[in-house]
Protein backbone atom coordinates (compact mmCIF):
# COMPACT_ATOMS: atom_id res chain seq x y z
CA UNK A 1 0.00 0.00 0.00
CA UNK A 2 1.13 3.83 -1.15
CA UNK A 3 0.34 6.98 -0.39
CA UNK A 4 1.01 9.65 -2.14
CA UNK A 5 0.42 13.46 -1.53
CA UNK A 6 -1.22 15.74 -3.99
CA UNK A 7 -1.74 19.05 -2.13
CA UNK A 8 0.48 22.13 -2.23
CA UNK A 9 2.24 23.28 0.90
CA UNK A 10 0.43 26.24 2.80
CA UNK A 11 3.39 28.30 3.57
CA UNK A 12 4.02 32.02 5.14
CA UNK A 13 5.16 33.15 1.21
CA UNK A 14 2.06 31.24 -0.45
CA UNK A 15 1.64 31.79 -4.40
CA UNK A 16 -2.18 33.25 -4.75
CA UNK A 17 -4.28 34.78 -7.58
CA UNK A 18 -3.45 38.70 -7.14
CA UNK A 19 -7.43 39.67 -6.75
CA UNK A 20 -7.89 38.04 -3.63
CA UNK A 21 -6.41 38.96 -0.21
CA UNK A 22 -2.76 38.20 0.84
CA UNK A 23 -2.52 35.01 2.11
CA UNK A 24 -0.95 35.22 6.02
CA UNK A 25 0.58 32.42 8.15
CA UNK A 26 2.30 34.11 11.04
CA UNK A 27 3.34 32.35 14.45
CA UNK A 28 2.03 34.09 17.32
CA UNK A 29 3.19 31.92 20.28
CA UNK A 30 6.76 30.56 20.70
CA UNK A 31 8.43 28.42 23.28
CA UNK A 32 10.41 31.44 24.74
CA UNK A 33 7.55 33.08 25.64
CA UNK A 34 4.56 30.93 25.89
CA UNK A 35 6.18 27.83 26.38
CA UNK A 36 4.29 26.38 23.29
CA UNK A 37 3.90 27.08 19.74
CA UNK A 38 1.12 28.32 17.68
CA UNK A 39 0.08 30.09 14.64
CA UNK A 40 -2.35 32.33 12.84
CA UNK A 41 -3.69 31.70 9.38
CA UNK A 42 -5.91 34.44 7.40
CA UNK A 43 -6.69 33.42 4.05
CA UNK A 44 -8.91 33.28 0.98
CA UNK A 45 -10.83 29.86 0.24
CA UNK A 46 -9.47 30.00 -2.69
CA UNK A 47 -5.54 29.50 -2.25
CA UNK A 48 -3.70 27.16 -2.56
CA UNK A 49 -4.86 22.88 -2.82
CA UNK A 50 -8.30 23.64 -2.08
CA UNK A 51 -12.12 22.45 -3.02
CA UNK A 52 -15.03 24.00 -3.90
CA UNK A 53 -18.38 23.59 -3.04
CA UNK A 54 -21.88 25.14 -5.31
CA UNK A 55 -22.65 27.60 -2.63
CA UNK A 56 -19.23 29.18 -4.40
CA UNK A 57 -21.05 30.36 -7.63
CA UNK A 58 -25.03 29.32 -6.60
CA UNK A 59 -26.74 31.25 -4.46
CA UNK A 60 -29.05 28.14 -3.08
CA UNK A 61 -26.06 25.76 -3.83
CA UNK A 62 -24.59 23.55 -0.79
CA UNK A 63 -21.84 25.09 1.89
CA UNK A 64 -18.82 22.85 2.32
CA UNK A 65 -20.47 21.63 5.95
CA UNK A 66 -23.91 20.65 4.38
CA UNK A 67 -21.72 18.17 2.12
CA UNK A 68 -22.55 14.35 3.24
CA UNK A 69 -18.97 13.04 4.22
CA UNK A 70 -18.71 10.23 1.84
CA UNK A 71 -18.51 12.88 -1.20
CA UNK A 72 -15.04 13.02 0.07
CA UNK A 73 -14.02 9.81 -0.76
CA UNK A 74 -14.02 7.66 -3.93
CA UNK A 75 -12.58 5.60 -6.58
CA UNK A 76 -9.96 8.44 -8.87
CA UNK A 77 -9.03 7.75 -12.24
CA UNK A 78 -6.10 10.21 -13.84
CA UNK A 79 -6.87 11.79 -17.48
CA UNK A 80 -2.97 12.34 -18.77
CA UNK A 81 -4.08 15.28 -20.06
CA UNK A 82 -0.13 16.87 -20.80
CA UNK A 83 0.27 19.10 -23.81
CA UNK A 84 -3.77 19.80 -24.71
CA UNK A 85 -5.04 23.44 -24.28
CA UNK A 86 -8.56 21.91 -24.27
CA UNK A 87 -9.73 19.39 -22.04
CA UNK A 88 -11.83 17.30 -24.47
CA UNK A 89 -14.56 14.74 -24.53
CA UNK A 90 -12.07 12.47 -26.14
CA UNK A 91 -9.73 12.62 -23.24
CA UNK A 92 -12.10 9.95 -21.36
CA UNK A 93 -12.03 7.22 -24.13
CA UNK A 94 -11.01 4.19 -22.65
CA UNK A 95 -11.26 5.47 -18.86
CA UNK A 96 -14.03 3.08 -17.22
CA UNK A 97 -15.26 5.57 -14.97
CA UNK A 98 -18.46 4.78 -12.91
CA UNK A 99 -20.71 6.72 -11.00
CA UNK A 100 -19.45 7.84 -7.73
CA UNK A 101 -16.07 8.07 -9.26
CA UNK A 102 -13.57 10.58 -8.96
CA UNK A 103 -11.85 12.36 -11.72
CA UNK A 104 -8.08 14.15 -11.90
CA UNK A 105 -6.67 15.82 -15.22
CA UNK A 106 -3.15 15.99 -15.32
CA UNK A 107 -1.98 19.00 -17.78
CA UNK A 108 1.56 19.08 -15.88
CA UNK A 109 0.60 22.98 -15.53
CA UNK A 110 1.27 22.51 -11.96
CA UNK A 111 4.66 22.83 -12.29
CA UNK A 112 3.88 26.75 -12.86
CA UNK A 113 2.48 26.91 -9.73
CA UNK A 114 4.31 30.03 -8.35
CA UNK A 115 4.59 32.30 -11.72
CA UNK A 116 2.08 34.62 -13.10
CA UNK A 117 1.40 32.34 -15.89
CA UNK A 118 -0.36 29.65 -13.90
CA UNK A 119 -3.38 31.79 -13.69
CA UNK A 120 -3.59 33.05 -17.14
CA UNK A 121 -2.34 30.41 -19.69
CA UNK A 122 -3.44 27.21 -18.13
CA UNK A 123 -5.95 24.79 -20.04
CA UNK A 124 -9.53 25.42 -20.02
CA UNK A 125 -12.31 22.81 -19.94
CA UNK A 126 -14.67 21.34 -22.99
CA UNK A 127 -18.20 22.34 -22.68
CA UNK A 128 -18.89 18.19 -23.95
CA UNK A 129 -15.91 17.25 -21.63
CA UNK A 130 -18.36 18.42 -18.86
CA UNK A 131 -21.65 17.15 -19.92
CA UNK A 132 -19.94 13.84 -20.19
CA UNK A 133 -18.16 13.49 -16.99
CA UNK A 134 -21.67 15.11 -15.43
CA UNK A 135 -23.58 11.55 -17.45
CA UNK A 136 -20.93 9.55 -15.66
CA UNK A 137 -22.31 10.36 -12.09
CA UNK A 138 -18.58 11.98 -11.30
CA UNK A 139 -19.01 13.03 -7.89
CA UNK A 140 -15.76 15.22 -7.81
CA UNK A 141 -13.63 16.43 -10.40
CA UNK A 142 -9.54 17.53 -10.05
CA UNK A 143 -7.51 19.40 -11.66
CA UNK A 144 -3.40 20.52 -11.20
CA UNK A 145 -4.37 24.24 -12.79
CA UNK A 146 -7.11 27.06 -11.18
CA UNK A 147 -9.62 25.76 -12.59
CA UNK A 148 -12.36 25.51 -14.88
CA UNK A 149 -14.18 29.19 -15.76
CA UNK A 150 -17.06 30.29 -14.55
CA UNK A 151 -19.81 28.44 -16.63
CA UNK A 152 -18.19 25.38 -16.36
CA UNK A 153 -17.85 25.85 -12.23
CA UNK A 154 -21.75 26.64 -12.27
CA UNK A 155 -22.63 23.52 -14.66
CA UNK A 156 -21.13 21.16 -12.22
CA UNK A 157 -22.16 22.86 -9.29
CA UNK A 158 -25.80 22.48 -10.44
CA UNK A 159 -25.31 18.15 -10.50
CA UNK A 160 -23.55 18.82 -7.26
CA UNK A 161 -20.14 17.76 -8.69
CA UNK A 162 -17.33 19.46 -6.10
CA UNK A 163 -14.42 21.03 -7.87
CA UNK A 164 -10.94 20.43 -6.35
CA UNK A 165 -8.41 22.85 -8.38
CA UNK A 166 -4.50 23.44 -8.08
CA UNK A 167 -3.68 20.04 -7.15
CA UNK A 168 -0.25 19.17 -7.83
CA UNK A 169 2.01 15.83 -8.00
CA UNK A 170 -0.19 14.29 -10.16
CA UNK A 171 2.29 12.41 -12.25
CA UNK A 172 2.73 9.99 -9.66
CA UNK A 173 -0.31 8.29 -10.83
CA UNK A 174 0.92 8.15 -14.09
CA UNK A 175 0.42 4.20 -14.83
CA UNK A 176 -1.33 3.46 -11.88
CA UNK A 177 -5.38 2.38 -13.62
CA UNK A 178 -6.99 2.76 -10.34
CA UNK A 179 -6.21 4.47 -6.78
CA UNK A 180 -8.43 5.55 -3.72
CA UNK A 181 -8.31 9.24 -3.50
CA UNK A 182 -9.38 11.07 0.29
CA UNK A 183 -10.12 15.06 0.09
CA UNK A 184 -10.71 16.32 3.36
CA UNK A 185 -11.24 19.59 3.87
CA UNK A 186 -11.90 21.18 7.32
CA UNK A 187 -16.23 21.33 8.51
CA UNK A 188 -16.45 25.21 7.34
CA UNK A 189 -19.74 26.54 6.93
CA UNK A 190 -18.26 28.16 3.57
CA UNK A 191 -18.41 27.51 -0.13
CA UNK A 192 -14.86 26.27 -0.04
CA UNK A 193 -11.85 25.48 2.21
CA UNK A 194 -8.02 24.80 1.87
CA UNK A 195 -7.82 20.33 1.37
CA UNK A 196 -5.60 17.85 2.04
CA UNK A 197 -5.92 15.50 -0.89
CA UNK A 198 -4.15 11.82 -0.56
CA UNK A 199 -4.22 9.09 -3.21
CA UNK A 200 -4.08 5.36 -2.27
CA UNK A 201 -2.59 2.53 -4.09
CA UNK A 202 -4.05 -0.70 -3.24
Amino acid sequence: MKFIDLTHTFTQSMFFYSEHPVPELVQIADFDKQGYIDHQIKTSMHVGTHIDAPFHMLKDGKRLSQISIDKFFGIGHLIDARGKKEIEVDLLDNHLIEKGDIVFILTGFYKKFGHEDYFRKHPGVSYDFTLKIIDLGVKIFGLDTPGPDSKIHKLLFEHEILIIENLTNLESLLGISQFEVFALPPKFDTEAAPVRVIARIV
